[in-house]
């Protein structure tokens, strides 16, 4: 399978790199170290899969795989990410993914995320199975923001700032700061534009 890897970091595109030379599976045709560097690389190019890193700067990873999936409709997607929560899983399959698997998983994950990929097939690591099968119990935990989340969201959006929004919500600035980090956090973006953007595009606001 002619392969693209997508992530800002160097030792990560090696490592990957390596682990496919040493298997038949796939061949690695291009690297870029942005969402946007490996859009514009597949408007005048093809490949059958890509391996991408969920946070990078810039586009988030869900406008990415979307706007992907528009440009290369039969590209096939493998992610790779730190993150196991169950509320990133189901918005991220929702757009189009095939594969989702940690960076703490093996080699072997990954070689046989590629195999059921080829196959047609949707493949997740085993511990993010095991999320979404103790979370079926409890789906508002599948939630990508709660509701005090979301609340702080529209607060953010309309351009409060820390104190503003605590004097609003009657709960400290520390309280408020905190919100932000986890709303940074699960949505994968890295700046107050990118987080507005991600939040409209996915009707968070």
């Amino acid at each position: 399978m002619k392969t693209v890897l997508v992530d800002d970091h160097a030792i990560i595109i090696d490592g990957v790199k390596a682990i496919l030379k040493s298997n038949d599976q796939a061949e690695v045709v291009h690297t870029a170290t942005s969402a946007d560097e490996a859009l514009a690389w597949f408007k005048q190019n093809e490949a059958d899969l890509v391996i991408t890193d969920y946070s990078m700067p810039g586009m988030d990873a869900i406008t990415f795989v979307r706007t992907l999936k528009r440009i290369a409709p039969e590209t096939k997607i493998i992610m790779l990410s730190m993150h196991e929560e169950v509320h990133l899983t189901r918005e991220i399959l929702k757009c189009g993914l095939n594969a989702y698997i940690l960076k703490k998983d093996t080699q072997k994950e990954l070689l046989t995320a590629i195999e059921e990929v080829r196959a047609g097939r949707i493949y997740l690591s085993q511990d993010i199975s095991r999320q979404m099968i103790l979370n079926m119990d409890n789906p508002d935990e599948g939630k990508l923001l709660t509701d005090r989340e979301r609340e702080i969201l529209g607060l953010i959006a309309k351009e409060y700032n820390n104190k503003q929004i605590a004097e609003t919500l009657f709960i400290s600035e520390r309280t408020v700061e905190t919100h932000r980090k986890n709303i940074f956090r699960k949505t994968g973006t890295g700046s107050l534009v990118g987080l507005i953007k991600f939040a409209y595009a996915n009707n968070l606001i």
